[in-house]
């Protein structure tokens, strides 16, 4: 049974992760913390934040179902990579310890730390090469796509922006197509993470059904003030969030070493 501060701590941090995730992504950063706040052990509380987020993946791949289907033959087996690669790195999870995935934490937020943090200029670098290259699609994407999925399925913060750049690597260099591209195969390595999960049993359920009421007015008020906050000045206040948490976790794991 939740109690009323560990419901409020989870549902402010799912709320405020819906509505970043709606205007400049990174969302992540609110709510997984959130959960470890209360308690929740980390590969449980890992879980229980995709499936939390899991709806906004499937209404973002909705919402770019027209662009999507021009790329028929090209999706089929980037998705069969992507569900593949979800569903190795939601076992992995599930195959790791508590305490080994605490370890990891810290590192694991670091790392999409700096991916959200530099993501324009890692766009701007792979733009300049990619315009050595032509066409898109090929093995070396679908590696690209193999990878980005393991570690989407094993933590999930910072896989959009993974996605991004794995599609440019496989050539592609129109935004809204990667966009697309990118909001159907994250809902799918989402999907095969959360049925894994579920079937596993590894999802708190009481916390879950709380973060994902508020998520979802979270992704609904975000997406009615995107017009009104700048955002880059979101990305900013998200950076700093996640710098701090990184530092907590670094000092919480390994400061009394």
């Amino acid at each position: 049974m939740l109690s009323l501060f560990d419901a409020a701590l989870i549902g402010a941090g799912a709320f405020a992760a819906g509505a970043v995730n709606s205007v400049a992504g990174g969302g992540s950063f609110f709510s997984f913390p959130a959960l470890l706040a209360v308690g929740v052990p980390p590969v449980v509380a890992n879980a229980s934040n995709s499936v939390s987020l899991w709806p906004g993946s499937l209404s973002g791949a909705w919402a770019y179902q027209r662009e999507l289907r021009t790329l028929a033959r090209y999706l089929l087996p980037m998705a069969l990579v992507s569900l593949a690669g979800g569903a190795l790195g939601g076992w992995l999870l599930l195959r790791t310890s508590d305490g080994a995935f605490a370890q990891m934490i810290p590192w694991l937020l670091a790392f999409a730390t700096a991916l959200f943090a530099f993501s324009p200029q890692l766009s701007a670098a792979l733009a300049r090469w990619r315009g050595h290259r032509r066409g898109a699609g090929g093995r070396g994407g679908w590696l690209a796509q193999a990878l980005v999925s393991v570690y989407g399925g094993f933590f999930g913060a910072g896989m959009g922006i993974l996605m991004m750049a794995s599609l440019s690597i496989a050539g592609h260099d129109d935004v809204q197509e990667v966009n697309a591209i990118k909001n159907l195969l994250s809902a799918l390595i989402y999907t095969v993470t959360v049925i894994t999960f579920v079937v596993a049993g590894a999802v708190s359920w009481p916390h879950t059904a709380t973060m994902l009421a508020t998520a979802t007015v979270g992704g609904w008020w975000g997406a009615t003030m995107a017009r009104r906050l700048p955002a880059v000045w979101l990305r900013r206040v998200v950076i700093v969030v996640a710098l701090l948490l990184t530092l907590h976790y670094f000092f919480k794991v390994y400061g009394a070493a």
